[in-house]
């Protein structure tokens, strides 16, 4: 959406899974995940603090580091490659959880990490329930942030 601006519905974002784990390099390799329902991001900067001889008892801060997640909960897609690439590393560990992740916002920004995995529910639910999909992404060192053209 080249040129977008104002507010848009959250449903106008893609989320894509790197489906050849972290050596995902291709456009091809990036799929979208299938009926996602609700996203979160939390970003937890890491911050310190000191009071110095000369701030005259003012404390001063330095953001030092940064760590952030994305929670994603849906429908489990059998079929879909983004949805199924998730959906089985609930059962696997070590670097085989471990991919890359893009997620496309309408104004033509995008954001690319590594990531690990970290399924949370893979089925369960009442008989009459829709099998849920619920899963962390877990940001692996920084990001890549490149800004839309709406900005």
């Amino acid at each position: 959406m080249a040129g977008f601006t104002g507010v848009f519905p959250v449903y106008n974002l893609k989320f894509k899974i790197g489906t050849k784990g972290k050596a995902s390099e291709l456009p091809a390799d990036m799929k979208e995940i299938a009926d996602l329902e609700s996203f979160g991001i939390s970003i937890d900067g890491k911050v310190e603090e000191w009071t110095s001889m000369t701030t005259a008892g003012w404390t001063r801060a330095l953001m030092t580091g940064k760590a952030f997640s994305i929670s994603l909960k849906g429908k489990r897609n059998v079929g879909d490659a983004g949805n199924d690439y998730i959906a089985n590393t609930a059962w696997k560990d070590g670097l085989d959880c471990s991919t890359k992740g893009e997620i496309e916002f309408p104004d033509g920004g995008k954001l690319a990490f590594n990531c690990v995995i970290d399924v949370k529910n893979v089925g369960g639910g009442d008989s009459t329930n829709v099998a849920p999909l619920e899963f962390d992404l877990k940001g692996d060192g920084k990001p890549v942030y490149t800004p839309g053209t709406g900005i």
